[in-house]
């Protein structure tokens, strides 16, 4: 069985993320993960979105800046060395 994980997990970004994803879903039309793996990959990933957008939710109502966190998760392209 074929494991879906992130290739440098220390470099969370959308870009990681929405590969991962696109894995899974190919691991599942080929039948090399079961659906239950890839529905808990599916909410591992929400989960991190849910937070993301949380952060973005807070910094907007308070006149906060983003954290900085957020915004090299969402600008993190592959082109980019790891740290």
């Amino acid at each position: 069985m074929q494991k879906t994980v992130l290739r440098n997990s220390s470099n969370l970004s959308a870009s990681n993320l929405k590969e991962a994803l696109w894995s899974t879903l190919n691991s599942l039309k080929s039948k090399k993960i079961t659906p239950g793996h890839g529905d808990a990959i599916a909410s591992q990933a929400r989960e991190i979105l849910r937070t993301v957008r949380t952060q973005l939710l807070v910094s907007g109502q308070t006149g906060r800046a983003v954290p900085t966190e957020v915004i090299e998760f969402s600008e993190s392209s592959k082109s980019r060395s790891s740290r």
